[in-house]
């Protein structure tokens, strides 16, 4: 489904600040996969997100989606196959907007040119429909201002408009970090439920081990660029925060010391 094959991206070539940010990253998606990707600050997992939304280009090689070459697309023709969900609840929705046009705009995602974004009584109908699935009350304030909107409501929103015309990938790059443990679990269980009733191909960027570990089929740890570990579902299902841990270590030769992980 998603393939990259060996990507790397340098930045700042041939000056003080030159940085690896990855260096010849494989990586293959199943149809259906959802992996879980940690690493320190600096190990390159927003630059992964980036080449593969089209934020970013590698230096060089190939982003694949079911086989077809997409890393020279701009970002804007990538949308129509990849849904992506940011750290920050104000990304990713029009604040200004209500929630039906912002639900309006997500579905006309990727259709022909001349779709209207006007909101009539059976598309009204289907935004209830799928906001019910949220179990948030959204469904009964489709004409809320979204910025009115709490963080944890509009990353909810976010997520749901992301995966509203089911995707071929879904990108979420630390979406519940930004949030309140509360708030976080909400979403970490809405994430779960959706990406398993739509059955969609998931890579999931999060500094939380055991929600890394918790979630998904597949976990990849990432450091300095590169990936160095890669866990399948039957290893990952027995897995503990200690022995990720204690792997981390063995395979990189020092340990983890981001302050920003979460050890769960």
């Amino acid at each position: 489904m998603l393939e990259l094959s060996q990507v790397s991206k340098l930045f700042n070539p041939g000056t003080a600040d030159e940085k690896i940010a990855l260096t010849d990253i494989r990586l293959k998606l199943a149809p259906g996969d959802f992996v879980t990707v940690i690493g320190s600050n600096g190990a390159g997992k927003s630059t992964l997100m980036n080449i593969i939304s089209g934020v970013m280009k590698p230096d060089y090689g190939e982003v694949l989606i079911e086989g077809k070459p997409i890393h020279a697309l701009p970002e804007f023709q990538r949308s129509r196959w990849i849904g992506r969900v940011f750290q920050d609840p104000m990304a990713g929705t029009a604040p200004r907007m209500t929630i039906e046009e912002n639900l309006a705009m997500a579905y006309a995602r990727g259709k022909p040119r001349g779709f209207r974004l006007g909101v009539n009584r059976s598309k009204r109908a289907m935004f209830r429909e799928q906001l019910q699935r949220l179990g948030i009350g959204l469904e009964n304030r489709l004409r809320a201002k979204v910025g009115l909107l709490s963080g944890g409501e509009r990353q909810a929103l976010s997520l749901l408009m992301a995966t509203f015309t089911k995707p071929q990938i879904l990108l979420l790059d630390e979406h519940t970090a930004a949030l309140d443990p509360a708030r976080a679990e909400l979403i970490t269980r809405l994430t779960d439920q959706i990406v398993r009733d739509l059955g969609l191909t998931t890579l999931m960027v999060t500094h939380n081990m055991e929600q890394a570990i918790r979630l998904g089929n597949r976990l990849i740890m990432m450091d300095k660029g590169r990936i160095i570990l890669d866990i399948p579902e039957e290893r990952k299902r027995h897995l503990t925060v200690e022995q990720l841990l204690g792997e981390f270590e063995q395979i990189s030769g020092h340990q983890l010391s981001d302050d920003r992980i979460v050890l769960g």
